[in-house]
């Protein structure tokens, strides 16, 4: 019997992954550093009040000024720290900075179409995704009780997305537009308990 609930228990710890909502864009500032716009904010403190993240018991952001921000609102509520890992970042897009929204795209299609190239200069897919997930498995090695949420980025969240479902790497995987997403899986088989949703659906 008490092996019995100690697998009930275990199959009721679930691994979210949540990408920051809505930023203030700043082409004079490195992308790294943009903030949450006001949107974003407000839509991530509506989360903190459904209760639905209750069970958290740790939020691990990204280094990146946006994904702390989501995290600092949600886990001051849930009354835990943040722990941040740096290696967490989004996809490294640093050889071209900024780039306009159609441009952006166009290079997005390709950094997902094309997983083991180097996209103008772009960190490879096959890298960032082997990066997110060896960041993501080396937190839930500790095996500690309670939900684990992650706070990241759409990039690096697709990719982590397609590993745990065995997926090829595609952008066909990508959160809805404006961020603000999370998918979920269970923490003591991986299995993915459903892909994206919207960060009001928590």
């Amino acid at each position: 019997m008490q092996a019995l609930w100690r697998d009930r228990s275990l199959m009721t710890n679930v691994v979210r992954y949540l990408t920051h909502p809505e930023v203030n864009v700043d082409p004079s500032i490195p992308v790294p550093r943009w903030g949450l716009s006001e949107v974003g904010k407000a839509r991530t403190e509506s989360v903190t009040r459904t209760g639905l993240l209750s069970g958290t018991t740790r939020v691990i952001s990204s280094g990146e000024r946006k994904a702390i921000e989501t995290a600092q609102i949600i886990a001051a509520k849930l009354g835990v720290d943040v722990e941040v890992r740096e290696t967490m970042h989004e996809n490294d897009r640093s050889a071209t900075g900024f780039l306009v929204v159609d441009e952006f795209e166009a290079v997005a299609n390709q950094f997902f179409g094309q997983p083991h190239v180097s996209v103008r200069g772009w960190e490879r897919a096959v890298d960032a995704q082997l990066r997110i997930v060896r960041e993501v498995e080396q937190v839930l090695a500790r095996d500690t009780p309670g939900d684990v949420l992650f706070v990241g980025h759409g990039g690096v969240g697709t990719l982590m997305y397609c590993h745990y479902s065995g997926l090829e790497i595609a952008r066909v995987h990508d959160q809805p537009a404006g961020g603000g997403c999370f998918f979920a899986f269970r923490s003591h088989d991986r299995r993915v308990l459903h892909g994206w949703r919207r960060l009001e659906e928590l």
